[in-house]
């Protein structure tokens, strides 16, 4: 989705309206958010009500990360008081469109090391597990070698909980004990009842992460009307995780 002379902003315009393809089937109507880290101390977000479908870059609005990143352990905050300090963090007070409630959440994945772009959708396929009695056992496994090639060794999975600040710190928690666990960051987050999130480096690797989850999600349900999901045992995911040849596919599919 890169192009000579695009901007981060370009970029994720881009990546926004490619999620919002019909064919693709992860958002509708204003569903779903992105972001983007624009330098050391801002990022852009997509706006509260604004449909990603032909979105342009007057659709999002670049935010400060630190007053953001204090509501975390801030004083409690009702949702006017919430919605006033999401405001409060425009670069410019008087730019037009509001921070989406999901900008803490948006913040704290844009902090994480080599992240850089984030897609927040709610996939059919996905949802239908999210939203099922099977969510944790369903993505408890790997299910074939280009799933661990793109979306990485495992998923990080959150349980429901109220959107806004409240899924921002359970969303913080979850990657805590993940960078406990994997050493590294995830590069799907699925949410219990609500959705999906694809982080990476650039926008087309959050595209690729978003199809290859979505394809995943297909093969997944597909998988229960023939006895349920065979996943791949750790020892065949720490492999295809690390084989050479893996690495260097992987290598090429971000560098587009």
């Amino acid at each position: 989705m890169k192009t000579m002379n695009t901007t981060i902003l370009d970029e994720l315009v881009a990546l926004s309206r490619y999620l919002a393809l019909p064919e693709n089937d992860c958002v509708i109507l204003a569903e779903g958010n992105t972001s983007a880290r624009a330098d050391e101390h801002s990022f852009w977000v997509k706006a509260s009500g604004r449909a990603m479908a032909g979105i342009g870059p007057e659709g999002f609005v670049r935010v400060r990360f630190d007053p953001i990143l204090a509501l975390l352990d801030g004083s409690p905050l009702d949702d006017a008081g919430i919605r006033a300090a999401l405001a409060a963090a425009r670069i410019e007070p008087n730019a037009g469109g509001h921070p989406s409630v999901e900008t803490v959440l948006h913040a704290l994945c844009l902090q994480l090391p080599d992240v850089h772009f984030v897609g927040h959708t709610h996939p059919t396929a996905i949802n239908a597990i999210t939203c099922s009695h099977a969510f944790t056992q369903a993505l408890a496994g790997r299910l074939f070698p280009d799933e661990i090639v793109v979306c990485g060794v495992a998923p990080m999975l959150v349980p429901y909980v109220d959107p806004g600040l409240p899924l921002a710190r359970a969303v913080r928690d979850g990657l805590r004990r993940y960078l406990d666990t994997y050493g590294e960051p995830p590069k799907t987050i699925y949410m219990q009842n609500h959705g999906f999130i694809a982080l990476a480096a650039t926008a087309t690797q959050v595209a690729h992460i978003t199809a290859m989850a979505v394809k995943a999600a297909r093969i997944l349900i597909g998988t229960y009307s023939l006895g349920g999901p065979h996943f791949l045992t750790p020892e065949h995911v720490n492999r295809i995780h690390t084989r050479p040849d893996e690495l260097y596919r992987r290598q090429q599919l971000g560098a587009l």
